[in-house]
């Protein structure tokens, strides 16, 4: 691989920066200043430092976000903040995106990455990945609703999936999707004369929501979460 591409494709210059580095002496492969933007080399053998950083070379970058409210689950839209803005600028450069939607309002765990093959895996309605959602709800749910919500409900010409509900309280629990049509459970709810009034994503498929991480921060997935989410 060429030095410039890997600098280009891991976010942290671009092609004509790396060069001007580069001709600066701010550039080390193996500890010996970099001659050329061509330079080749084995991302997984050489050592590679930039203004004094060591770069690691990833061709995919798999981020989890624990989503506050009021940002939009893109990369970007004109209107209002998008969930991209609360990383650092090099994982954008490397061109990461949000693996599914997340409401406006809805808060709670989002995956990032710029590994398009894998996201639409985790996203193809054939494989089923379940996702998991903290939700309170303006009056209480009866034994009724939460047959109706679990057996499948009419939400606009569209009968949902079976789900599951676990109720912790007359009016808040956590629902178990398969499925991720726009604005699913809000419209689940009214389906049965009910109103959301939170809502949080606790799991995506063997993802869990790190506690650690507070409303908009982020962290990279551990090699077990990478590994888990590939099977």
């Amino acid at each position: 691989m060429r030095l410039d591409k890997l600098l280009s494709e891991c976010g942290i210059a671009s092609r004509k920066e790396s060069a001007r580095a580069i001709r600066a002496g701010q550039v080390t492969v193996n500890g010996i200043p970099a001659q050329k933007a061509d330079q080749q080399l084995d991302p997984a053998v050489d050592r590679v430092v930039y203004c004094g950083r060591e770069i690691r070379y990833r061709k995919y970058v798999y981020v989890m976000l624990n989503k506050p409210d009021g940002y939009v689950s893109a990369t970007e839209d004109g209107k209002d903040p998008v969930v991209t803005e609360l990383l650092p600028e090099e994982y954008r450069k490397m061109g990461v995106f949000p693996c599914g939607r997340l409401d406006k309002h809805t808060l709670g765990l989002m995956l990032l990455t710029n590994d398009g093959q894998l996201s639409h895996r985790l996203l193809s309605p054939k494989h089923h990945v379940p996702k998991s959602y903290a939700f309170r709800v303006k009056f209480p749910l009866s034994a009724q609703d939460v047959t109706a919500l679990e057996t499948g409900v009419d939400i606009g010409g569209y009968i949902t999936k079976p789900c599951t509900v676990t109720l912790d309280g007359e009016r808040e629990g956590v629902i178990t999707l398969t499925e991720g049509k726009y604005h699913q459970i809000k419209l689940m709810m009214e389906a049965v004369h009910n109103q959301i009034t939170y809502l949080e994503r606790t799991t995506f498929g063997t993802l869990l929501l790190d506690q650690h991480l507070a409303r908009g921060e982020w962290r990279e997935l551990t090699d077990e979460e990478i590994q888990s989410l590939t099977r």
